[in-house]
C-alpha cells in the first residue's frame, strides 16, 4: 500500500432548498462579482435560473453570464469565459449544470490568471498556478466534477479531448439537490450511471494489492449504481434513487477510492478519442468500451480481480471456477448496461466505422504504451475498438 495525502476541501450542501441564503453567503466570502456558466435552457425551464438570479441580486452580488456550454465542452467557450473574468474582474465562477459545464468553469477559473489560451493547460504548455474560486450547482449525476480536482476539454480544431488535474480545480462549494435531476431524460440518466460505474471500475481494477476497506467501499458503490439506476429510469422522481446516484457520483471520483492506486485509467483515454472524433456522449462510449476492454485484458494472471468483481458486485456463485465467474461478471455488466439501462451496445449502431481507429490508438500511445491494469500498445487498442463494432 502506498503513502497518501487525502484532502477533499469541497463543502457540500446536499438536498432540496439549500440554495436560498447559503449560495449568496458562501459566494460573498470570496467577492461580489460572479460569472454564471451554464448550458442550454434546462435550468430556465426548471426555474433554477430565476432562483439563482434572485438569490444573488438580493444579496447585492453582480452577475455575469456565459451560456451555451456544450457536452464535451469546447476550448473556445473556455477562452471566452476567461476573457470575461479578466475584463469584468470576476471573483467567483459558478457552474450550473452537469459535468461538462463544471469542467468548462474550472478551466475558465484557471484561465483568468493566464495570459494565453487555457487550452495550453491541457497540452502541458502551461501549468495551472492559480484559479478563481469555483462553485457548482449540479443538475446531472455523472462525472463527479462537483467534488473532484480534474476536468476534460475538447478542441474542435484538432479533434483532441484532453484531461487535466490540479488542486486549484476542485470546487470550493457544491450544491447537490437530487430533485434537480428529476427531469433528466432516461438516456442521460443511463449514460450518467454508466459514467459513474466506469469511474469506480477504472479504479477497482488495478495490478497490486490494495486496502481491503477501499475494495469493500468500491463494491458497495458499484452495487448502489446497479440497484438505483434502473429505479431512476422507471421512476424519475424517486428521491432515494436520484439521491443515491448523485452522492455515489461524487464519491466515485473525489479521490477517496484512489488513495493507494497509482496506475493510469484505461477506458477513459480510449473513450476520449471517440468523443473527440465523433462527439458522442461520454457515458455511452464508456458503456460500449468497458466490457470489450474487460474481455480483452482478462487472463489467468489477473482473473482473481474479475472473480472478486463477479462474486462481490454481481453475487455470482463463488463456488464456480474463477474464469467462469469472470466471464459471467462481464456478461452481467453487459446485461446491466444494454438491457437494464437500454444503452446502445455497438459503435456500428452509432454509424461509427474503423476509419480513424489507427489514428486514435496512435495518439493514445504516442508516448508509449497505455499503462494500466494491463498495459496496452497501439495494436491492442485498435483491437478493442474493433471489438466494439
Amino acid at each position: 500500500m502506498q503513502n497518501f495525502i487525502y484532502d477533499v476541501s469541497t463543502k457540500v450542501y446536499f438536498g432540496p432548498n439549500q440554495i436560498k441564503g447559503n449560495l449568496s453567503s458562501e459566494i460573498k466570502k470570496f467577492g461580489s462579482k460572479v460569472l454564471i456558466v451554464y448550458g442550454g435552457g434546462t435550468i430556465k425551464k426548471l426555474g433554477l435560473y430565476n432562483e439563482i438570479i434572485c438569490e444573488l441580486k438580493n444579496s447585492s452580488v453582480e452577475v455575469f453570464e456565459l451560456s451555451k456550454i456544450k457536452p464535451n465542452p469546447r476550448s473556445t467557450s473556455v477562452l471566452e469565459g476567461a476573457k470575461i473574468c479578466k475584463r469584468e474582474n470576476i471573483d467567483v465562477v459558478l457552474a450550473v449544470g452537469g459535468g461538462s459545464v463544471i469542467d468548462a468553469a474550472k478551466f475558465i477559473a484557471a484561465g483568468r490568471y493566464y495570459d494565453g489560451d487555457p487550452w495550453d493547460f491541457m497540452t502541458g504548455e502551461a501549468e495551472i498556478q492559480r484559479a478563481l474560486p469555483i462553485f457548482s450547482i449540479l443538475t446531472l449525476a455523472a462525472t463527479g466534477s462537483e467534488m473532484d480536482a480534474c476536468g476534460v476539454i475538447t478542441n474542435e480544431k484538432t479533434k483532441e479531448k484532453l484531461g487535466k488535474a490540479s488542486p486549484f480545480l476542485r470546487p470550493k462549494v457544491s450544491f447537490l439537490d437530487p430533485t434537480l435531476t428529476y427531469s433528466v431524460s432516461k438516456y442521460q440518466t443511463a449514460c450518467g450511471s454508466a459514467d459513474i460505474l466506469s469511474h469506480i471500475i477504472e479504479t477497482y481494477f488495478y495490478s497490486y494489492d490494495a486496502m481491503y476497506m477501499l475494495d469493500k467501499f468500491m463494491e458497495g458503490l458499484m452495487k448502489t449504481v446497479i440497484k438505483h439506476a434502473p429505479i431512476a429510469l422507471r421512476e424519475p422522481k424517486n428521491y432515494q434513487a436520484r439521491a443515491n446516484l448523485m452522492w455515489t457520483s461524487s464519491w466515485a471520483i473525489n479521490g477517496l477510492i484512489k488513495q493507494d492506486k497509482t496506475h493510469e485509467w484505461s477506458c477513459h483515454p480510449i473513450e476520449h478519442e471517440l468523443s473527440a472524433f465523433y462527439d458522442i456522449t461520454h457515458g455511452l462510449g464508456l458503456a460500449i468500451l468497458t466490457p470489450r476492454w474487460m474481455r480483452y485484458v482478462l487472463d489467468e494472471e489477473n482473473v482473481d480481480r474479475f472473480y472478486g468483481f463477479g462474486v462481490n458486485v454481481f453475487d455470482i456463485d463463488k463456488n464456480l471456477s474463477k474464469m467462469e465467474v469472470a466471464k459471467k461478471a462481464i456478461y452481467k455488466l453487459e446485461e446491466f448496461l444494454y438491457k437494464d439501462l437500454n444503452l446502445t451496445d455497438t459503435l456500428t449502431k452509432l454509424n461509427i466505422d474503423d476509419r480513424y481507429f489507427e489514428i486514435m490508438a496512435g495518439r493514445i500511445t504516442k508516448n508509449g504504451a497505455l499503462k494500466g491494469f494491463k498495459d496496452l500498445d497501439k495494436d491492442d487498442i485498435v483491437k478493442i475498438y474493433q471489438a466494439c463494432l
